[in-house]
């Protein structure tokens, strides 16, 4: 498909060139001349952070109140310990699920009477969980505060978990995790956080079978245990002061008692033996993804503002060494960082980017080079006070509203913070000298305890990486591979004639969300004749295509192919006869160019080859079974090509289409010219109900 045409930057000057010229003329005086310097900068300031006040409730929840009277808003939230790391780990996502599912009604109120009401006070509502904490927040107009403590005490003591919200929830949520799985920056951040932390639980994420084994019983239990009063934290920033707040708290939770359950004991991570790199094979992938660090220190290790700084120099935007060195100066990736990450257990620091395949050795060398200069060199003084400029001016950005204040002193008393850590945030930062930069990066940038993540095809990484530091190689679910295993050989495969039946599918085009196209599919199948017929018409994009395929009846190998039709203005049409361990004829496929391809193809095939446009017959006949991993050998006319498809085949899930619900496994497809996902059925005969291309935005499903 031809790309729209862009302005050209010649015709672009020319647009320019003609809107100054139109311009009325305008003369400079001598004192309006343009300065060649910038203007000093002025004194900091000191920040004008409202004092916060705190008392503690009967019923043992912390208060902290911020008044900001400028505004008639109020912003409340309410934490407790209910994150992640109190989940049981063959159900994690537990606490996500109870955050999602807090609002979706109580004994009082349905979902739709909750956000009715919230809304109509011009307010909102809602909570999220992330590794340590569980958080409730509302904010609403000063007028409707008795409201907000309304909603918020009624969600939090009377939630009913509906079991249809349970299931609508659990089905988001495992939809949100397939999709993440073609997601490499995803799956890298997963990768590095299960080397980083080990059994410890902020190494681990939720999966869809987590997801999968969470019940309603979970949910209730889960939020009775962990939603008590006695150690949640109440903050209220806004319009208000503590009197009013006293009096709306003991009012909306009056009788609300009870201490959460005590955790369990957490393993400690344990620092790498010494620098590798895990890399992660994702067939096909033509980016990889890099992400490099280690563990750091608990939130109130003092040496954090060196630390921080020191990271804001290496990594901490698009002025940042990472950034001008790996995309300014080398053009390797759109953007390389660094952050320093504190967790209430214990933190991190990591390096990222996702550079091109052949340059993926260049650019890790090049961070690790970037790294060292930091632990070995001190920072230029220039550096370091542009630096010191805009970490100190930017934090007063960061408590403008009443809801980030409150966010600011949340996170202060969550993570155990000094009192005064935010008045004294910027004078910190400030007395950060080049040697306490230097000499936080040394000790927290531990270079011969790295851990080292890596996405992408391990074919074309595996030996440049191994050159660098050992490499550990597994699959994309975490299976330990092989290099052997990255020259995967197709094996021929007995077919499941039960499987291939005389059917009629149609399917809906959707892409990015809108259906645009149609593909028809017909299979007969005659103890003396197997035929498959497709029609794909995609108008939006000047598609009209049919194809058919003949097989031998006998085997279902292919004897025939023939495809005719064209796309974006150009011409599409393939003729190929399979005899005798060849495949001859000639293809003619559109290319971005504009100019259509045309190869004559003479090629050797092995027995059990197929011709990618007999795949629609083929995968549902291929013997599946959850786990199992097969090597398909497949010609591709586009390219006169024989290549091997990795079908991995997942555990059954069920798949909703407008053809209805059924049980369906997933295959994921790797070797192609793209990943594809298929959702075949379980039940005989099978048929695909579901076809995905991963990272493009086209989906097929079954109508009928």
């Amino acid at each position: 498909m031809r790309a729209v045409p862009r302005l050209g930057t010649a015709m672009g000057t020319v647009l320019v060139w003609a809107a100054v010229a139109a311009a009325p003329a305008v003369r400079l005086a001598a004192q309006d001349t343009v300065p060649v310097r910038p203007p000093a900068p002025t004194p900091l300031r000191p920040v004008q952070f409202p004092p916060f006040q705190e008392a503690r409730l009967s019923n043992g929840v912390d208060v902290l109140v911020v008044e900001n009277h400028e505004q008639p808003t109020v912003s409340i939230s309410l934490t407790f310990r209910a994150g992640g790391v109190y989940e049981p780990a063959e159900k994690a996502g537990l606490s996500a699920f109870v955050a999602e599912l807090l609002t979706k009604g109580t004994k009082a109120r349905t979902a739709e009477q909750i956000a009715a009401q919230i809304e109509g006070a011009g307010g909102s509502i809602g909570a999220g969980a992330d590794d340590d904490f569980l958080t409730i927040t509302t904010g609403v107009l000063t007028d409707h505060a008795d409201l907000a403590f309304e909603l918020l005490g009624d969600v939090v003591r009377n939630a009913t978990f509906p079991a249809s919200e349970v299931d609508l929830a659990r089905t988001r949520f495992v939809s949100s995790y397939q999709a993440e799985l073609a997601q490499p920056e995803v799956l890298a951040d997963w990768f590095f956080a299960s080397e980083l932390y080990g059994a410890h639980p902020y190494g681990r994420h939720a999966t869809a079978d987590t997801y999968r084994a969470i019940t309603r019983d979970d949910v209730v239990r889960f939020a009775a245990e962990r939603l008590r009063p006695s150690g949640a934290l109440l903050v209220v920033a806004g319009d208000v002061d503590l009197g009013r707040v006293r009096q709306l708290a003991n009012r909306h939770f009056a009788n609300w008692r009870g201490t959460a359950a005590a955790g369990a004991a957490l393993p400690v991570p344990t620092p790498k033996p010494a620098t590798d790199i895990l890399l992660v094979h994702r067939p096909g992938s033509v980016q990889a993804n890099i992400v490099i660090g280690n563990t750091t220190m608990v939130p109130g290790d003092t040496n954090y503002y060196a630390a921080r700084l020191a990271t804001q120099v290496l990594g901490g935007g698009a002025d940042a060494r990472l950034f001008l060195i790996l995309r300014e100066q080398k053009s390797w990736t759109y953007g390389a960082y660094a952050s320093l990450q504190r967790r209430r257990e214990l933190g991190l620091w990591q390096a990222t980017a996702e550079v091109r395949t052949e340059v993926t050795d260049s650019a890790l060398r090049e961070m690790l080079t970037q790294v060292d200069r930091m632990r070995t060199e001190l920072v230029p003084d220039s550096e370091l006070a542009n630096v010191k400029g805009f970490m100190v001016g930017a934090f007063p950005l960061t408590i403008e509203t009443p809801s980030q204040v409150a966010s600011q002193v949340a996170m202060v008393r969550r993570l155990g913070l000094p009192r005064d850590y935010l008045q004294t945030y910027r004078d910190r930062l400030a007395a950060v000298t080049a040697a306490r930069a230097r000499e936080a990066a040394a000790r927290y940038y531990r270079r011969d305890q790295f851990t080292i993540a890596v996405v992408g095809d391990a074919t074309k990484l595996f030996e440049r990486l191994a050159a660098i530091a050992t490499v550990r190689l597994v699959d994309v679910d975490g299976k330990a591979m092989t290099a052997a295993d990255l020259a995967p050989r197709a094996a021929p495969v007995v077919l499941d004639r039960a499987q291939i039946v005389s059917r009629r599918d149609s399917f809906n085009v959707v892409i990015q969300g809108n259906v645009l196209g149609t593909q028809l599919w017909a299979i007969t199948a005659t103890p003396d004749s197997l035929v498959f017929r497709e029609r794909l018409v995609i108008a939006a994009a000047g598609m009209n295509q049919e194809s058919t395929v003949l097989f031998d009846p006998r085997d279902a190998s292919v004897r025939q192919v023939d495809q005719t039709g064209g796309a974006a203005g150009q011409t599409s049409a393939v003729h190929l006869t399979w005899a005798n361990g060849r495949v001859q004829g000639s293809s003619t496929t559109p290319q971005q160019s504009g100019t259509p391809k045309t190869l004559a193809i003479d090629t050797a095939v092995a027995a059990g080859t197929y011709d990618d446009n007999a795949l629609p017959v083929v995968l549902p006949a291929l013997p599946l079974e959850a786990g199992r991993t097969i090597n398909l050998g497949v010609f591709s006319s586009a390219d006169a090509s024989v290549k091997v498809l990795s079908v991995k085949v997942g555990a059954p899930e069920s798949v909703t289409v407008p053809a209805g619900t059924f049980e369906a496994y997933r295959l994921d497809i790797a070797g192609g010219q793209a990943p594809y996902v298929f959702h075949v059925t379980t039940g005989t005969p099978r048929r695909i109900v579901r076809i995905e291309i991963v990272g493009a935005p086209f989906l097929f499903e079954l109508v009928k």
